[in-house]
């Protein structure tokens, strides 16, 4: 009787076994094709210069790399690519947490609120980039009719990229906030009441309990934020025209790869753009897994 519990047990795991990888297969299948199957062809082909109509690749060692990095444009570009993240990544992150704050109340009409912050997440890319070309219009914009000025919003070398930021602050939004409200559900409303029987007021409860309680979160957002910032890429190829004066201080490394990969039609200079995109994005992830042993509270 024992035996044949055991040959059933036996037979009964190694068919959970083969039904686990069967569900878990097409996943699997999707991520070598779609992603890890990319990241070590990008990485092999860095090392290639592009032979003519495409084939016949040329091994050259580093020496993509060495022109990557002796010219000039590959660190204006990332130059550009950190200033959009220096303006999107905190200030998206800090609106979509007060806003979510505010919204986790109760008060009349939160559903609607929340429906309407993150309305821009579900608009198309192409739609947010024509509707904002039209309010940044130096000469018949709505932003310069109000304010009774003639900035050049987009063609102004010194802010074209700040003002891009601020589109992707304005579509960003409505995400992180969503992301917020999920982790001020997991905050137990007890705090709260201890906290004003002592008389704690609302801004100390926000520093004292709220921040503290929801870090696994915002450091979640943050280190996500960082990544999309880096990555920029839509916003600016969608609001900058190829004729704009402002475009070499606004172009970002991923545009800058668009270029040289399906412009110029050279694999290998635009694989050494994203391999070293990459770098950039594994060091300052690095950092951030070592920061956040100091603020993020687990419980």
């Amino acid at each position: 009787m024992a035996g044949k519990n055991k040959v059933k047990k036996t037979a009964q795991a190694r068919n959970e076994f083969m039904w686990g990888w069967l569900f878990v297969l097409p996943t699997m299948i999707g991520l070598i094709v779609l992603n890890i199957y990319p990241i070590f062809e990008t990485i092999r082909q860095s090392f290639f210069k592009t032979g003519d109509f495409g084939i016949g690749d040329k091994f050259v060692g580093l020496d993509n790399y060495v022109e990557m990095l002796s010219d000039g444009e590959t660190w204006q570009a990332l130059i550009n690519t950190f200033k959009y993240a220096i303006v999107e990544v905190p200030f998206s992150i800090i609106i979509a947490l007060v806003l979510a704050v505010l919204l986790n109340r109760k008060m009349r009409g939160r559903s609607a609120y929340r429906t309407i912050f993150f309305l821009p997440m579900v608009c198309a890319p192409a739609a947010i980039a024509m509707v904002w070309r039209w309010l940044y219009n130096s000469e018949f914009g709505l932003l310069n009719h109000v304010f009774h000025s003639n900035v050049k919003w987009i063609s102004d070398p010194k802010i074209a990229v700040f003002a891009v930021a601020v589109i992707g602050v304005w579509s960003i939004i409505g995400y992180n906030m969503v992301l917020f409200l999920s982790g001020l559900q997991e905050v137990p409303h007890d705090y709260y009441e201890a906290a004003s029987i002592d008389g704690a007021s609302g801004i100390r409860q926000f520093f004292s309990i709220t921040i503290p309680l929801i870090s696994p979160t915002i450091f979640f957002v943050v280190v996500t934020r960082v990544i999309g910032g880096l990555q920029v890429f839509d916003l600016i190829y969608m609001v900058m025209e190829r004729g704009n004066p402002a475009l070499e201080k606004t172009q970002s490394l991923v545009y800058l790869f668009y270029e040289a990969s399906f412009v110029e039609k050279n694999m290998g200079n635009g694989s050494t753009l994203v391999v070293f995109l990459l770098i950039v994005i594994m060091i300052i992830t690095v950092f951030q897994m070592i920061a956040q042993k100091k603020w993020v509270y687990y419980n």
